[in-house]
């Protein structure tokens, strides 16, 4: 299907209603696709045989707000990436949060790697204004109460050296502003945090502010971690 999945992985996406073509719900398997001139859309996300798609990972810094456009002229992760394919963050981090955040036009894999069935595992390095309790530790580890929930169980590590002031923390959940609000529901303010990992990759050798493409093992890696079965593209980056 237009290079954005397998048959089977394809059919099941029809037979959900994820599929339109030319702007109607697609409901018979086996339907064709004339590339020329059809509209294909997965979830929203229109799909063509020539689409180039592009993966960038960036190492974002503070002050940039991650989306495609903002109303009130603020910067914006897009505005430090140099693409000509329009591309889109995957997730968010807040306007005050560094670190690792990917950029795509591929929907697909986009949709899959937000979806929460996913558990992609994201992780943090937190700094704090004060030392971390271990009673709170172990709630923080078991899931806390939110406004919006209840947390799913994290793992922390408590860094040595630090007075219990700098805390490691894996999450696979996506929550708004998750990870400062776990914090600050036992009374501790954030002062600095970082995401050092998504789904594996890490900015590792690339300063605040910088990008670059995934290589094509990565992409790889990416799909493997939330795709049950390939996803073949045309054109990769």
């Amino acid at each position: 299907m237009v290079g954005v999945a397998s048959r089977r992985a394809a059919e099941e996406m029809i037979t959900n209603g994820e599929v339109e073509l030319n702007g109607s719900v697609v409901t018979e398997l086996g339907t064709k696709v004339n590339p020329q001139k059809d509209v294909v859309k997965v979830n929203g996300q229109t799909y063509t045989l020539a689409q180039k798609l592009v993966y960038i990972l960036l190492h974002k810094p503070k002050d940039f707000i991650t989306t495609a456009s903002d109303e009130k002229g603020r910067r914006t992760v897009l505005d430090l990436v140099n693409s000509r394919e329009r591309i889109y963050p995957v997730g968010r981090l807040d306007r005050q949060t560094t670190g690792v955040l990917l950029l795509t036009n591929d929907g697909m894999l986009a949709n899959k790697l937000m979806h929460p069935s996913s558990e992609v595992i994201k992780t943090y390095n937190v700094s704090l204004d004060k030392g971390l309790d271990q009673v709170h530790a172990e709630k923080l580890s078991r899931g806390v109460f939110l406004e919006d929930g209840k947390t799913a169980p994290a793992e922390l590590e408590i860094i040595p050296g630090t007075k219990s002031r700098e805390v490691i923390i894996h999450i696979h959940e996506g929550k708004n502003r998750q990870v400062r609000r776990m914090f600050e529901s036992f009374g501790y303010e954030v002062e600095r945090l970082h995401r050092s990992e998504y789904a594996g990759l890490s900015v590792q050798g690339l300063q605040r502010g910088m990008w670059r493409y995934l290589t094509e093992r990565e992409v790889r890696h990416l799909k493997s971690v939330v795709l049950p079965e390939k996803i073949t593209t045309k054109k990769e980056v």
